[in-house]
């Protein structure tokens, strides 16, 4: 955790600093007020873990609508920024726009969009992970961005790593992200080491913030490693749902 950080920081402000802060998944008021309570200082809402809690799969199951009834019952039981897993955008680049318009009024401090195609899979299920045109997503990404406003963070996650199409078009769909209005970059992995991260990180060179959720490869990992890639968020993306059930 960045304990140089009050309840109250700007989720911005915490993107831009250059100490790596910790966000803890919540799904719920109460993972909300845990999560508050042992000290993280933002909040990521899980689009995995809210579904899981609805009894549905992760795979645009949910209706948004839900999802985001639940992230205005975080913001009313916490101080805390709240980050909002907003898919693949669900759907075309109005449903993107509209959605982080809906998750602005409900109290979230920022969005992280995919660019999967919709309906999306979970990144740890199967093989098929098929991604959508590139400037289609900046399209949503612009969208979105333009709905907002500035204070509002739009994070661009690229799911190149996973898919498998190769880290120049990882690199290259983070930096036309950038260009088109996303406040930082999410780049996923699914690998057991953290090679192709560390790669990822050294060769963006600090062109935006990095946000990771280290779910399969951050086991003994220290804050100075993540530093060292220039890593501004991580995100303990499903753990708390995990603590909760065996």
């Amino acid at each position: 955790m960045n304990n140089n950080l009050t309840a109250h920081a700007n989720l911005k402000d915490i993107l831009q600093s250059p100490e790596v802060t910790f966000a803890m998944e919540a799904h719920d008021g109460m993972s909300s007020r845990i999560a508050q309570d042992a000290g993280f200082p933002v909040l990521w809402a899980s689009g995995l873990c809210v579904s899981t809690a609805f009894g549905v799969r992760d795979a645009n199951e949910l209706a948004w609508s839900d999802m985001l009834r639940q992230v205005h019952n975080m913001s009313l039981c916490t101080d805390l920024p709240i980050l909002v897993d907003g898919d693949s955008g669900h759907g075309n680049y109005n449903s993107t726009r509209l959605f982080a318009r809906n998750a602005q009024a409900a109290g979230a401090q920022g969005v992280s969009f995919e660019d999967k195609r919709f309906p999306k899979m979970n990144s740890f299920y199967g093989d098929e992970h098929d991604l959508v045109d590139k400037r289609e997503f900046m399209v949503k990404v612009a969208a979105a961005r333009e709905s907002v406003g500035n204070e509002f963070c739009i994070v661009a996650r690229t799911e190149a790593l996973v898919a498998g199409v190769g880290m120049d078009e990882a690199l290259s769909r983070a930096a036309a992200y950038v260009e088109a209005g996303a406040d930082a970059v999410f780049i996923h992995s699914r690998r057991s080491e953290p090679d192709e991260i560390v790669e990822f990180c050294r060769l963006w060179e600090s062109r935006s913030p990095l946000v990771l959720a280290p779910t399969t490869y951050g086991k003994n990992l220290s804050r100075e490693f993540y530093e060292s890639l220039g890593i501004s968020l991580v995100l303990w993306a499903n753990h708390s749902l995990r603590a909760a059930y065996r």
